[in-house]
């Protein structure tokens, strides 16, 4: 939300675009997610797919409700390929954060 919040202040008070910046917005968001699955997985320390797609659909979720009852359009097919990819990537993140934390609790045993 900081970031959004930091992007929107930037688009509005400078001259750069949201194309100029697209990339980058990309990247943050394949991080935030990583790191939000990554840290609920490692939080649950079970089921880590599960728990970081859920992070992962409730992040694409709040968006396709802001976008759907905000603006009144629907995710176009470049945005579900977006959007399964951040599903995904969350998921990664909590299986990775899932046996980081059980090889952290094994080794302090």
């Amino acid at each position: 939300m900081i970031c959004s919040l930091i992007f929107a202040f930037i688009l509005k008070f400078t001259s750069a675009r949201e194309v100029s910046l697209q990339y980058v917005i990309t990247a943050l968001s394949f991080i935030g997610l990583f790191g939000g699955g990554f840290l609920s997985g490692g939080k649950r320390k079970e089921k880590g797919w599960l728990i970081g797609g859920l992070t992962g659909l409730i992040y694409s979720l709040v968006v396709f409700l802001f976008q759907y009852l905000g603006y009144d359009r629907l995710f176009n097919a470049e945005q579900v390929i977006y959007h399964t990819c951040y599903t995904l990537i969350a998921m990664m993140g909590g299986i990775l954060g899932v046996n980081i934390s059980t090889n952290n609790s094994r080794r302090s045993a």
